[in-house]
């Protein structure tokens, strides 16, 4: 454990994600994201049906990191003040103090983040693009580690809000999760027999504090990406905005594109695959095999894709065949 604890930032994170497989069966790009987007210092939005682990994914990651762990379950009734703190008014001193939210806390946990109304949803988002939460005249700011994850159930819509375009913006990636094969399913059902019988759970081999965190962030911005790549990138967020040079069906499915704020994050989750897979230089194809999670909820389809069935990720699709990687 000891050689653990003095490992290099990319060891230890390495020695946490293959903990987390083991944890976590059938859902290893579950993890993968996750610990892209801890690299990255941004949020994940995971859909997925209900049973599929990703609330307890985000838990074991919690076990993990030395911070603080929260989970909010979102529901109808929620008031923004429930996630953000409010002003708690004491009359032995006649003064108003604030009384932190659960926000305020390195990891959280959104628990089905659609079923709480617009201004919940709101409070939660702006926190995460500011980094700060304003209560009155006053702004407070959120801890240095924040991350957060949200969960989304694609089955039962009644009775939910869907997030709008712009507050999707704000996520990093939009993980779909789906369910385990045969064989994850078999280790499963060892996995939870194996937690009964010893009630209680494995511990992480090794935990990884904010220094590890953030040296790796700065890792990041040091590999090398070639102009070439970086063109690649750029014209692959582009395509999404004026599709019609690559493919004429696909301009007219699409009605926006991504943003600015899209680029950013192919590019930091690009470096983030180079970077976990131990490579020094970003490749295309690190850019391709993200390029979904990135993107996917920065498209808006039009109503013509709509009726003809047409998803973000078909869209996606035509536009890396379309577009000419270096």
């Amino acid at each position: 454990m000891e050689a653990l604890e003095t490992a290099q930032p990319q060891d230890k994170i390495r020695n946490v994600m293959t903990w987390l497989q083991g944890r976590i069966i059938g859902q290893e790009l579950l993890i993968h994201r996750l610990m892209t987007a801890l690299l990255c210092g941004g949020h994940l939005l995971v859909e997925g049906a209900p049973g599929l682990a990703k609330t307890r994914a985000i838990k074991e990651l919690a076990a993990a990191v030395s911070g603080e762990f929260h989970r909010i379950q979102f529901t109808p009734d929620l008031l923004p003040s429930d996630v953000t703190g409010t002003e708690v008014y004491r009359p032995e001193e006649g003064t108003f103090h604030f009384q932190p939210g659960p926000i305020f806390h390195n990891l959280l946990l959104a628990d089905e983040i659609n079923r709480a109304p617009a201004k919940v949803q709101s409070a939660l988002l702006e926190a995460m693009a500011e980094h700060q939460v304003s209560i009155g005249r006053e702004t407070f700011l959120l801890p240095r580690l924040f991350m957060v994850m949200a969960t989304q159930n694609p089955i039962e819509q009644e009775g939910t809000y869907p997030l709008p375009e712009a507050q999707l913006d704000r996520f990093l990636l939009h993980v779909k999760v789906g369910y385990p094969d045969a064989d994850s399913e078999r280790r499963i059902l060892e996995l939870v027999r194996h937690e009964l019988l010893r009630a209680e759970s494995d511990e992480p081999p090794v935990r990884l504090d904010e220094e590890d965190i953030f040296a790796a962030r700065e890792a990041l911005l040091s590999l090398h990406m070639a102009k070439p790549v970086e063109e690649y990138l750029i014209q692959l967020v582009l395509a999404t905005r004026s599709p019609a040079p690559y493919d004429a069906d696909a301009a007219r499915w699409l009605d926006y594109g991504a943003s600015p704020r899209g680029t950013i994050a192919l590019d930091q989750c690009s470096r983030a695959v180079a970077w976990l897979d131990g490579r020094h230089f970003v490749t295309p194809e690190d850019v391709q095999s993200v390029a979904h999670d990135v993107l996917r909820h920065r498209l808006i389809i039009s109503f013509e894709a709509e009726a003809q069935g047409v998803r973000p990720d078909d869209l996606i699709d035509r536009l890396l065949d379309a577009v000419p990687a270096p």
